[in-house]
């Protein structure tokens, strides 16, 4: 099974992929596209160069790998993918040849994280619109809509949504998913010294309820962009039972 996790940036992207690489029969690999995007859109980003010299910049092998087996020949290929790195242009038919899955994020929380590290973001930086679209560009290919996942929900009962998540896409559910090694994992890209930093020390997930911050006042505008996406794609999120027992 290949497994693309589609969601924006700062938005526990990085934890679920431990998650899934803390599986025995699971390989990850992250955000495949990211050099694809660097070099067509031309954007400045942090460790860039690095991202551009060690990381397959194709848009069209990359595709190949995505649809293709894992790497190391694990049963389960899962794949932390960026929506704002679909470029227009870039061919989306191999969408059609894996699970497509949607992880959001209540868009005040991503403002207010990405502009930590990256200021002033757009809405197209934090990915709103272009995961709409690879959301009805899925749903087109799959002839349904495609699971997703809101990461409140993973946050405040972790194992049940973890374990609904699992469900709804066929998959059996494994306990190891709960917890990885702090540090990292082999397949960080060259940029997790820069964006990392946080989960690098983390072990697991810690159920907590989150509270929508404010946003800097200069960029409630992107915010009010954004809430249409997130709202749209949050009627489609799988209810998650905090109080359902594990198997």
């Amino acid at each position: 099974m290949n497994i693309a996790m589609w969601s924006g940036p700062r938005n526990l992207s990085t934890a679920l992929m431990y998650s899934f690489g803390a599986r025995g029969d699971c390989a990850v690999v992250d955000e495949p596209f990211y050099a694809a995007y660097l070099r067509e859109s031309g954007s400045v980003h942090p460790m860039g160069d690095e991202i551009l010299a060690r990381q397959e910049s194709d848009p069209d092998r990359v595709a190949a790998l995505c649809a293709g087996p894992a790497p190391d020949g694990s049963p389960v290929f899962y794949q932390k993918q960026m929506a704002h790195h679909m470029r227009p242009g870039f061919d989306l038919a191999w969408m059609g040849r894996v699970r497509n899955v949607f992880l959001i994020r209540h868009p005040a929380h991503v403002i207010a994280s990405y502009h930590v590290k990256r200021q002033d973001p757009t809405v197209e930086d934090i990915g709103a619109p272009q995961l709409t679209r690879l959301f009805e560009r899925a749903a087109e290919l799959e002839g349904a809509a495609p699971a997703v996942i809101d990461s409140a929900d993973i946050r405040r009962a972790p194992e049940a949504a973890l374990r609904a998540l699992c469900a709804r896409i066929g998959l059996a559910f494994d306990p190891a998913m709960m917890n990885w090694p702090a540090g990292g994992h082999p397949s960080d890209g060259v940029w997790a010294p820069h964006w990392y930093g946080a989960v690098h020390k983390s072990t697991g997930f810690v159920a907590s309820a989150e509270t929508v911050p404010q946003v800097p006042a200069h960029l409630v505008p992107v915010l009010d962009a954004a809430l249409p996406d997130y709202e749209a794609l949050r009627a489609h999120a799988i209810a998650v039972d905090a109080h359902a027992d594990a198997d």
